[in-house]
């Protein structure tokens, strides 16, 4: 199943949104009593399927850093139903955050049915049954005034992108633009050369 994962809209404190990205317009759909905040990761968006794998957008065209994640793909998909997807990042090329331990190459970030997002929680419990690794969690609880200019404030611009905040119940694709958002430093693009047309430079593992 060859789905197009929605675009994450920028949180309204984002620095780092180009003129044709999209900004939340109100914090209304964030302001829960349980929001999850995650790392967000410099890679490529991915998504795993019952099918195999595909970038963001499933017409994507090959690289190298691509033909590990079909061979990840390959031990994933057989255990995924028909309309279940793991949404996460290859981390496998370097791209303007250079990673030296990282714990995976591919680590997930939400796991969809249908058009579905499922709960955090149960998407941490799929991602261990798959033998996924999930994203770094910055912070979870209830949202509150200035949580994310404290987030924000506290991230290591040089090695870290940004974050995503989302709220830790399930929601539809369709509510994405109001049940979460990200947050991206400023100046991330530090590279005039696209990394798919930059020379592969592999990220590091943990324990290589």
């Amino acid at each position: 199943m060859t789905k197009k994962y929605p675009r994450t809209f920028h949180l309204p404190i984002s620095p780092g949104a180009s003129s044709d990205d999209k900004i939340m317009n109100s914090l209304e759909g964030l302001i829960c009593d349980d929001l999850v905040i995650t790392e967000k990761m410099d890679g490529e968006n991915t998504t795993l399927h019952r099918g195999g794998c595909h970038a963001r957008s499933p017409d994507s065209r090959n690289h190298p850093s691509r033909d590990w994640l079909k061979a990840f793909a390959a031990g994933i998909a057989p255990q995924l139903a028909e309309g279940e997807r793991i949404v996460g990042e290859n981390l496998y090329a370097r791209h303007s955050v250079g990673y030296d331990t990282l714990p995976a190459w591919f680590l997930g970030f939400a796991w969809i049915r249908g058009d579905e997002v499922q709960p955090w929680d149960l998407t941490l419990m799929r991602f261990e049954e798959l033998g996924i690794t999930p994203v770094p969690v910055l912070w979870r609880g209830p949202w509150r005034p200035g949580l994310f200019e404290t987030i924000a404030a506290g991230l290591d611009p040089v090695r870290q992108e940004g974050f995503v905040a989302r709220v830790a119940t399930a929601f539809s694709e369709a509510e994405m633009p109001r049940r979460m958002g990200k947050y991206v430093r400023a100046g991330h693009v530090q590279s005039e050369t696209h990394w798919m047309q930059a020379a592969l430079v592999p990220n590091g593992l943990r324990d290589a």
